[in-house]
């Protein structure tokens, strides 16, 4: 039965996940009682709570689709997911919130990392507390937490993939000669690091193609704005922008139209995310391709924690497959975008 109840000001929203006794054997506890030396198992009951810790973005499309989508399978399986959105996008905020959980003694925790290295040792302090983590979009620092150990599996999309796949068309659709400036999301972050890596590896790869400079704007619309109202003045040659996300894209489609620019004749935009502004620029030629980054991960996450508490083998990563959107399917896109 799905029911509501406030925990110190956090809203929950029914559940069906509790931990397992991990304490209780010798291989999974060290000297200490209820201190986890490895993977805290699950037991599926009716009565126990799951944490989620999401990262906070005040405007981001992409965040508040993937919110909806665990929120909403969490209800619809009769969760009970103890859940506080944040105030700040620091990530001594996030850290905040992550050990409030474990206070709280949840029996599950999922979290989206504000960047790899700041919520590591969190993750692995939830391990010791008998807390089984499941990592969800951003990747973390497996050097400090590590998979399979400290956490259970990473469930999202293949960040390098994107970057790949987008670099991939960009070669294809210039013909291997473009000259680039780069947008980079939040600093440290797996989206970040993965879509740079990605992207940055197969243009290498064309000694036609060259990326002029890649610097962040942090996935926020208006620090794309601004660093486009910067960059551009100083390399009036690029042809190409490689934005992180849509959010940054939006900015600078906006910079662009203030210095008297039109995206998509003057200079073009391929992008990662497949928001429903950024698929409706795509089809009015403001942007010229979209790599997708489905939100929709609720559905995997709880599958892949109920296999988990009935015991089965769970592979440390879980990957979604996403799409390169352009002129040649937008329309049938259109409709799936969010």
């Amino acid at each position: 039965m799905i029911h509501v109840t406030k925990l110190a000001g956090i809203c929950s929203l029914g559940i069906s996940i509790v931990l397992a006794g991990c304490g209780s054997s010798s291989e999974n506890t060290n000297k200490n009682a209820n201190t986890c030396t490895t993977l805290p198992p699950l037991t599926l009951t009716s009565t126990r709570k799951i944490g989620f810790v999401q990262l906070y973005e005040a405007d981001g499309l992409w965040r508040t689709a993937n919110t909806n989508s665990i929120v909403g399978e969490a209800a619809k399986r009769g969760y009970n997911l103890v859940y506080h959105p944040g105030t700040t996008d620091a990530a001594a905020e996030q850290v905040a919130r992550f050990q409030e959980l474990i206070d709280a003694k949840v029996d599950a925790i999922i979290v989206a990392p504000h960047d790899q290295t700041t919520i590591s040792p969190m993750v692995a302090a939830a391990r010791r507390a008998c807390i089984p983590v499941f990592v969800e979009d951003r990747s973390v620092d497996t050097a400090i937490a590590i998979p399979g150990v400290d956490y259970v599996t990473l469930v999202g999309s293949d960040m390098v993939t994107e970057g790949q796949l987008t670099a991939q068309w960009l070669i294809t659709k210039t013909g291997g000669k473009a000259k680039i400036i780069e947008f980079e999301g939040t600093v440290g972050s797996g989206a970040a690091v993965g879509r740079k890596q990605g992207f940055d590896s197969e243009i290498a790869k064309n000694p036609g193609m060259q990326i002029l400079t890649s610097q962040s704007a942090d996935f926020d619309v208006t620090k794309g704005h601004d660093l486009a109202a910067q960059l551009l003045p100083q390399y009036p040659d690029a042809d190409w922008i490689f934005s992180h996300n849509d959010g940054m894209s939006f900015g600078i489609i906006q910079a662009l139209q203030e210095m008297g620019k039109t995206p998509g004749k003057d200079i073009q935009i391929v992008s990662i995310d497949g928001t429903k502004q950024g698929a409706e620029d795509l089809a009015a030629g403001l942007i010229a391709e979209i790599t997708q980054c489905n939100p929709d991960h609720g559905p995997m996450l709880f599958d892949t924690i109920e296999k988990y508490a009935q015991g089965e083998s769970i592979p440390t990563s879980i990957m979604d497959t996403d799409m390169v959107i352009d002129s040649t399917n937008i329309d049938a896109y259109l409709p799936l975008a969010f």
